[in-house]
């Protein structure tokens, strides 16, 4: 019995007391970068354009332009001008999930359906119900970047670029030792690429109160081309600030946008020698917004409908090229740490709770 629970504790330790295990598997994915578009619904994602919401002067006040750039009576070809790296690129070569449509389901586990629970079960694998507002707070929570920092080989290679400034509690930095740079945080390196971004941060208008999304994808990108971490995670928050405003126009603007920052930077790791046909692209949100009461496309929480619905969207060398999965079938958010961990041939636990990875991205 002695020698059991000897055996019992010894499993415990080498597992990291539930929140992890060394690497058990061979994959040609040795690099990660995830990017989330916060708030962008996946009825745009697998739609395009919602001409119930440009025929309506209080959220479109262009559209005659908005139809002009993004408008086709074809569902698909219209999905394609507005995330043509999507619809492209990904449908070729990767998979995409969550269209409703077709019965393919994706959904937040959390009972909030805002930022901190979403971001917070993305990267914790746990719907942490103690995670409830939107607020400074640092996260107790053991995050799968943390996890994948502590193994070797990726120890001082991870690295997340933020437009949001709440993410450094998000990822508890001081206790996780990731760097994280958020909001207007000064880029502190010699590269004069990363110099003249940090000067543009601080020289940009910020009409939403954050610093530009763009400014946050090229900071991210120079210190990828400079410092070639091996996993990067961007986080665009524009979509958000533009849906919350009412501002469906820029709404539309701001999504196109960042799917073209999302193939700049697909196409910047294929020239490169580290990343090319080493790296998995994992694309997803933190939540879903209101639909069927179209005034609700602006919200989202636990008393919108459809706040919950959201969507992912991934490519690299171990996932098959299955295009729009349309499968019925139920995948949650908190799915998506084990599976960062599992493209890298890590063993994620969550500090809580079960969690398994999303196997049919895995060849």
């Amino acid at each position: 019995m002695k020698i059991v629970k000897l055996l019992t504790i010894v499993m415990l330790i080498m597992c990291g007391a539930g929140r992890g295990a060394a690497q058990t598997v061979s994959r040609r994915t040795e690099n990660l970068v995830v990017v989330t578009l916060d708030g962008m619904r996946w009825q745009e994602v697998f739609g395009g354009l919602d001409p119930a919401l440009t025929d309506n002067k209080q959220y479109t006040r262009n559209k005659a332009g908005l139809n002009k750039k993004f408008y086709s009576p074809d569902i698909r070809e219209r999905r394609k001008k507005l995330f043509p790296f999507l619809w492209t690129t990904v449908e070729t070569k990767g998979q995409l999930y969550g269209n409703r449509n077709i019965g393919n389901l994706v959904n937040v586990a959390n009972p909030y359906q805002f930022s901190y629970p979403g971001y917070n079960e993305i990267f914790t694998g746990y719907p942490d119900t103690l995670v409830n507002s939107n607020d400074k707070v640092l996260n107790k929570n053991t995050n799968v970047l943390e996890f994948i920092n502590r193994q070797k080989g990726f120890t001082g290679k991870v690295a997340a670029f933020t437009t949001w400034d709440v993410f450094p509690y998000i990822f508890n930095t001081g206790r996780s030792g990731l760097y994280v740079n958020s909001g207007v945080d000064s880029l502190r390196f010699s590269d004069k690429g990363l110099q003249v971004v940090n000067e543009m941060q601080f020289l940009a208008p910020q009409p939403l109160e954050v610093r530009p999304d763009v400014i946050t994808y090229f900071a991210g990108k120079e210190y990828l081309k400079t410092y070639q971490p091996r996993v990067l995670y961007i986080a665009f928050d524009e979509t958000d600030d533009f849906a919350h405003a009412g501002l469906y126009d820029q709404y539309i603007d701001q999504a196109h946008a960042e799917d073209a920052m999302i193939a700049d930077l697909w196409n910047t790791l294929q020239s490169m020698s580290a990343y090319k046909d080493k790296t998995t692209l994992i694309i997803t949100c933190d939540h879903g917004r209101g639909d069927k009461v179209k005034d609700n496309w602006r919200h989202h929480g636990k008393e919108i409908a459809e706040s919950g619905d959201i969507w992912m969207a991934v490519i690299g060398p171990d996932t098959p090229p299955a295009g729009e999965v349309s499968t019925h079938t139920q995948l949650y958010q908190k799915q998506w740490a084990p599976t960062m961990a599992a493209l890298l041939g890590l063993q994620f636990r969550p500090d809580r709770g079960i969690a398994e990875p999303v196997l049919t991205i895995l060849k």
